[in-house]
Order: structure tokens, then sequence, then C-alpha cells
């Protein structure tokens, strides 16, 4: 570890850390103080969950051992209820041969070169199911690193060669079981090498000597604390002398107010300052709904210079349809391989299509909201907050407060909800807080209301998509090209990384490039439109719409060429037999060959990031429009499931998740501004609505990949091609509201 590692790390002390091999890097932990009454307090079976933590001596960047057998492990990832907080320590744990009930997890503080995702490039960023998948590797290394100093040890301190030593959790024994050690009791003698070992594959465990990864038994740390009410979100925060912002930001992004009439506002008792900022102005007062009284008070006239101004959604899907049809426009380049064009000339038939999908709002069950506090001279500020990128949180900071990131702390909360809201990295909704705490010289939270989070949402993207592919004569399916039409994602959320990309929207156009399906000439291209519009990822990111158009087209593809859509999946997965074994299953589990009378039965597939998903859905139409999925199937292959509870569990709220972005939930602009306000008229689904979910998961010992997400870009196809089952019509337009289906089968519209 160089000198400027242990400078950016408060605390560091070369005293107490392994230098190490390979690039990675091993230090005291800075977040470890004196409050061990914490993890008592939440300790039920299974690890314990605490935000600061008691211990003697740091082992590396991610283990701490405490002499009274306690082992504090650092959790890299934001807890947003996707299960990172304790699947990833698990695998540390895993690999030390740690005793699960003696650890303690710890939230890392924000250091993107100790706690960095190799799977996003080191950054410190939770986000596209990439926590497990990102980490797996790099994790089990540290945890074999402190394994084997344990070892080394105590072969020095009972004169005995270390291979005559091993480990059972929580203690290093001898092979013949005669003498053995607590992790604990070796604090007393434990001196670290100058390196850290340099664990080598094969010295990894072999994955059928797992005793905590994969197993049933292992619960989420974070599930009791919100089953009895002690979780604390950043909402929880209570801070001396704290005050309450609400702000009203700008309709349309880039706008600034130009006129302020804050009179009413601040004749308000309780009000305390009102602050005009360039993006909005706020409102701080005692209490939180004397701020939003306040703030709802105010008059504002806006600028009209920002490029979303004018924008109609309903107008501007039918320039996105006129282009992506429009071969002569060329789009950015994604997913290439052989010569689609070429093949497509030469093909005996070509067969198009045209789907479309409206915006989404993430919908996630804790509005945002930031807690804050600026010291007086404006020289440090305290945050405690849920963000998706602990680093992005403090540079966004030292940014608005022009002090260097050193002079942020930053507290990372658990988050009601994430699906990529919480991931832009200009973080605005933490700024916000920051900057009117900076304002009054005082603690300040700043809470959005739910209209807030939804006017001044950042949403999926609008999208057209037009699917052209190649059949030759012996009908097999030789060329495919997928041109997509979306807003602009990545530039506007997190520009450093469109650069890193080379200026390809890889948020919006992921998913196009038929990753496992057999077509020798293929390639997706991306039509990228600067409307203004503030946009993000969403959970399942470009895939969900992009699979929609790809799943429903080789739905449509089967059609053409007179087999059921199932046997035409299967022939193009002839050369990837894990694919084929999901289908398989889920078709068998189902009944999908067998429906029953009055109800369609669908079915969809995806390679998601290397996860092999498939999805059957059983549905049926009433008079009115309304589509009712009665029951969902579904398989995966997620190589190893680290927690094959929380697989299943993530799976099935995925589903969920998907079932409002295929049947109801639509954002729509109208001169730029956002139509909808809350849940009355941005519809998710209702508990009545949810249908019988059956989910599975095929363990095999290949490398973990995601789950978070996988299902949900499957639930649209699927329901579609259920839909055609039932009626032979085609839906082509995310969502199917039951105004579109009806106009479709009454046959008044066609769906869009």
């Amino acid at each position: 570890m160089d000198q400027a590692l242990v400078n950016a790390v408060p605390g560091l002390s070369r005293r107490h850390f392994m230098i190490g091999a390979a690039g990675m890097s091993f230090g005291v932990l800075p977040m470890l103080a004196a409050c061990a009454g914490t993890a008592a307090s939440v300790r039920g079976k299974g690890a314990a969950l605490a935000t600061s933590a008691a211990s003697d001596l740091a082992v590396n960047a991610y283990v701490s051992l405490a002499r009274d057998g306690r082992v504090f492990i650092q959790s890299p990832a934001t807890e947003m209820g996707q299960g990172s907080l304790t699947s990833l320590p698990l695998i540390v744990a895993e690999e030390m041969d740690a005793d699960w009930d003696s650890v303690v997890i710890v939230p890392a503080p924000p250091n993107d070169a100790v706690y960095g995702n190799p799977g996003f490039g080191g950054l410190q960023y939770t986000a596209g199911s990439v926590a497990v998948q990102g980490y797996f590797t790099h994790l089990r290394k540290f945890g074999a690193q402190v394994r084997q100093v344990l070892i080394a040890n105590v072969a020095r301190q009972w004169n005995v060669p270390a291979t005559q030593l091993t480990t059972e959790p929580g203690y290093v024994l001898l092979l013949d079981g005669s003498r053995r050690i607590g992790y604990g009791e070796i604090v007393a003698f434990l001196e670290l090498p100058a390196v850290a070992p340099d664990i080598k594959p094969d010295q990894l465990k072999n994955p059928s000597a797992f005793r905590l990864v994969g197993r049933k038994s292992v619960g989420r740390v974070d599930v009791p604390s919100k089953v009895n009410g002690t979780a604390q979100y950043s909402l929880d925060v209570q801070l001396p002398g704290m005050l309450y912002g609400a702000i009203w930001r700008s309709p349309v992004e880039g706008s600034r107010p130009l006129k302020v009439d804050d009179s009413a506002a601040r004749a308000m008792r309780g009000v305390v300052k009102v602050v005009v900022m360039s993006h909005g102005v706020g409102v701080i007062a005692d209490k939180p709904w004397t701020a939003f009284a306040a703030r709802d008070a105010l008059k504002i006239e806006w600028d009209r210079n920002a490029l979303g101004w004018g924008f109609d959604s309903d107008v501007r899907i039918k320039e996105y349809s006129k282009q992506v049809r429009d071969l002569s426009v060329v789009g950015k380049p994604w997913g290439k391989a052989g010569d689609a064009a070429g093949a497509m000339a030469k093909a005996t038939r070509v067969v198009e299509q045209e789907f479309r999908c409206d915006y989404a709002y993430h919908g996630q069950m804790e509005p945002l909201n930031v807690g804050a506090s600026v010291s007086p001279d404006g020289s440090k500020c305290e945050v405690w907050a849920g963000s998706q990128s602990q680093t992005m949180a403090v540079t966004a900071v030292a940014g608005a407060l022009s002090i260097p990131p050193q002079a942020v702390t930053y507290h990372s909360m658990l988050m009601g909800g994430g699906f990529g809201r919480r991931g832009n990295r200009d973080e605005e909704f933490v700024v916000d807080g920051v900057l009117l705490s900076k304002a009054v010289g005082r603690p300040v939270k700043c809470i959005w209301t739910r209209e807030d989070d939804v006017k001044n949402g950042r949403f999926r993207p609008m999208s057209a998509h037009f699917l052209r592919a190649g059949i030759d004569a012996s009908g097999r399916v030789v060329a495919w090209q997928h041109r997509m039409a979306s807003d602009n994602v990545m530039p506007f959320m997190d520009p450093v990384r469109y650069q890193k990309f080379g200026n390809t929207d890889v948020i919006a156009i992921v998913g196009s490039e038929l990753r496992a399906y057999d077509v020798p000439n293929r390639g997706a291209e991306h039509l990228p439109q600067n409307t203004g519009v503030r946009t993000s990822p969403l959970r399942g990111i470009g895939v969900g719409p992009n699979t929609f158009a790809m799943e429903a087209f080789v739905d449509e593809l089967a059609e053409q060429l007179k087999l059921d859509p199932l046997d035409l999946r299967l022939q193009l997965l002839a050369k990837a037999p894990r694919a084929r074994q999901v289908l398989e299953d889920v078709v068998a589990r189902s009944g999908y060959r067998t429906p029953k009378a009055s109800r369609g039965m669908g079915l969809a597939y995806v390679n998601y990031s290397g996860t092999e998903v498939a999805m059957v859905v059983e549905v049926s139409l009433d008079d009115g429009g309304e589509i009712a999925v009665h029951n969902v199937w579904a398989t995966l292959d997620c190589g190893i499931p680290v927690q094959p509870d929380n697989v299943i569990a993530q799976s099935t709220g995925a589903i969920v998740y998907g079932l409002g972005l295929a049947l109801s939930e639509r954002i729509t602009f109208k001169d730029g501004v956002v139509q909808q306000s809350n849940f009355y008229d941005y519809l998710v689904p209702r508990m009545r609505e949810v249908p019988q979910i059956h989910c599975k998961v095929i363990a095999t010992d290949n490398a973990p990949t995601g789950v978070g997400q996988m299902t949900t870009p499957l639930v649209a196809p699927a329901i579609a091609s259920a839909f055609h089952k039932l009626n032979g019509r085609r839906l082509r337009h995310i969502p199917f509201t039951r105004e579109r289906v009806l106009a479709l089968v009454t046959g008044k519209g066609d769906a869009s």
C-alpha cells in the first residue's frame, strides 16, 4: 500500500495493516469506534448489524477481530432491501471460516480505493445487480488471507508446521483435533506480515465445502430491526438544533427561478429562512409540515430557456417511431456480430415490427431525504443519507461546498428502495439538504414528499424499437437488427462513466445485443434523443424495454415460422444448455403446453448479465380490457446462489415490480412538466392484483451472477405472449393499460 492511500483513510496506521499483493489493500477500519453495545442490542440468530463497533485489531480492510471472539466485517455495498449488507460479509466469513453467530457487520466508509466494486471499475457503487457478482472473488481472497494469517500465527505460537493446522468456524485447530484456539484468543499474539498472502484460485474453498454460502439457514441481518422498528433510515435521524427543509425544484431540468414572491411563506410561524437557489427555492422551518406548507405558499416565475419546455411525450413518441424506421438515420452501434445488413439483404424473408415503452418512475417506498450538518464556517459537513454510491455522494457534497472530500463525513443509512433512483452522480437530493444547512448554519433534514418525488423524478426513458429479422430458405433466422430511440440517460445521470464508455449510452442500449440466441449476423443501434427530460437507470435498466421488444418479436417470428414460441427459442438456444434447462424447467412446472380454458399462457427468456432466466405467465382478460395475471413461474440459474432464500425473495419482488411496469405504470409530459403526482394517478400494483408467484433457483458451481432485477424484464413480454395465446392479438406498447387493451380488442386502436 502506498502512502497516498494511507493518508486517504483517516486512522490508518502502518502498525496495523498488511501491505497488499496484486493491488489489494489492507488497513485499520476507520469506522470502528467504541460502541460495542449497538451490535448486542440487535443480535439474534446469526450475524449482528451495527453502525460502529469495538475491535482490537484490523487484519485487513474488511476484517477486524475482537478479543471476545467477535469478527467485524465491513460491507462495501449499500443496503436498499436487496440483501447485500448480508451477502457480501457472508462471502468473507465463508473463506475465513468465521462463526456467523460472532460476526458483526459494519457499513464500509466511502473509499473507492479500498471498497470499490471491481464490477464497476473500482467505483463504490451499488446498482445493476452487480454487488455479489462484482465483489465475489475479491472478497473471497480477503477472507482467505485472514484465514492464512491466523493459521500462520498459531503455527508460530504452537511451534508446529502450518500444514498441520486447519480451521473450523471461529477456531484454528490441529488436524487431529487434539488442540484448538479461538480467533479472539489469537488476537493476543497476532502479528501481521508485511505483505498479505497472495491467494491463488486453488487456495479458495471448493463450493462443495461451503458452510455459509448457498445455505438457506442464513437469514438477512437487516430484517430483525426492520421487523421490530429499530432500523435506522435517514428519515429517523435526529440532531441537536435540527431544522427541516423542503424544496420547490424547477419543474423542468435546467430552469431557474426568475421571480420569487415568498411573503406568504415568510409570514408563517416557524419559518426560519427562504433560500433561493439556481435550481429552485428552499424553505427552512422548525417543523416539517411548516416547511411543506410554506413551500407550497411560494409564488415562483420560472425562466423558459431550458430544453425541456414544450416537450409533449405523446407527440414525441411518434417522432421516435419515425426515426427508428428510417434506416438512413444511423445510430450508435452496439452488440455487432457478423454482417447483419448483408445477411438481411440476402434473406428469403424479412420480418419487421415496432414496439414502444413509456416513461416510468422508480416508485421506491421511501421518498428522498437527507440529514445534513454543515459547520458554521462551511469548512466541514456531516451527512446522513441513503445513496447507491457513498463516494459519489461525498464528491457531490464536497463540490457543492467547495471543500475537500476528506472534510465530509458520510453516514450510510438503510434505504427504503433504490431501483436506480439514488445513483445519479450529482446526488441532487443530498446536495439540497447540504445547501439548506449551509444557509442557516444548523443541521437540516430535507424531505421530499411523494409529490416531489414524482414531479421531480428521474425516469426510465421513453423508447421506440424497430426490429428486423432475416429468415433464410430453410426457415433459420440468419440476421437480426434492433434500432432503438430513447432519451439520453448516461449523459445526464453520470457523464463521467458516459465518457469512459466512449460516449455510448450503455444504460439505454444494454440488453439489445441478443446475448444468447444463436443468430450469426446481428447488431443494434441507439438513436439518442436530447429531450431535456430527467432520466435515470430503473430496475432492469435498458434490459427491460429492450428485452420486451426482443422477446415479443421472437414470438412474432415464431408465428411467421409456424412454430410455438417455446420451440423457436429452444432452436435458437441449441448451443446454450443452461438456457435450455431453465426454459424446460419452467415449462414443466407451469404446464405451459396444456393451458386452462379462458386463460392464456405465455413465456419469455433472457440471459441478463450471465443469469439465465425463463418465465411463464397465466393471464385472463375481462370485458373492460383489464388483464389479470393469475400465476407467474420463473426459473433462474445465477450460478452459486449466495443466499438462496434471498434470491427467491428478490426475484419475487422483481416480478411484482415488472407487473406494474407492464400493466399500469406510466409517466407523461405536457409542456415539459410531469403530469402525475402520486400513487392515485401513477398506478403501482395493489396487493389484490399480485398473482401467485412460483420461483425456483437452479444452483450450479458457476460464479454467481446478479438476481436483484433479472426477472423484471420478462414480465411484459411474457404477458404479451400470453395475451396473444388468449385472443390472437399483439400488444406492442407498454404499459398494457386498460384503455389500450380495450381499444385493441374492440378494433378501435392498435394499443399504442
